[in-house]
């Protein structure tokens, strides 16, 4: 049995950073205010059914931040952090990795579904973030 290693407040915010931005992706790619609220909503109701050291790291401390320039910028941190966030956990906590993908893409998927059903800008979202979340063969 592998035993779990304890990670460090940067991994923590890597694995934090990057689920919130695949939220942030999906929620971005078909806007409105009144479907930021539902989707806030429907993403929390995500994280908190999850438990174990996703949980933790997902639930305690500050949110995250992430850039605000454009759509682009948000990808270019959110994709290469989900992998990071995978490769993290595969190394320290690998029991730990499953949940964390399922997790993410439960929240996405929850925030698609929010308001008016999954748009094809937030399929196309949950699909990246689906390829970013994918094991390394």
């Amino acid at each position: 049995m592998i035993m779990e290693q304890r990670l460090t407040d940067e991994e923590k915010t890597t694995l934090k950073t990057a689920a919130f931005g695949a939220v942030f992706l999906v929620s971005d790619a078909d806007p409105g205010l009144f479907a930021m609220i539902k989707e806030s909503f429907a993403a929390s109701g995500a994280i908190a059914g999850t438990s174990g050291l996703v949980k933790e790291v997902l639930t305690t401390g500050a949110l995250p931040s992430l850039p605000r320039r454009s759509s682009t910028a948000v990808e270019a941190t959110v994709l290469p952090g989900l992998r990071r966030a995978v490769a993290i956990l595969q190394e320290k906590a690998p029991e730990e990795v499953e949940p964390y993908r399922r997790t993410v893409l439960d929240a996405a998927d929850a925030v698609a579904r929010a308001h008016r059903g999954i748009a094809a800008a937030e399929a196309a979202a949950i699909a990246w973030i689906t390829d970013a979340l994918a094991l390394p063969d």
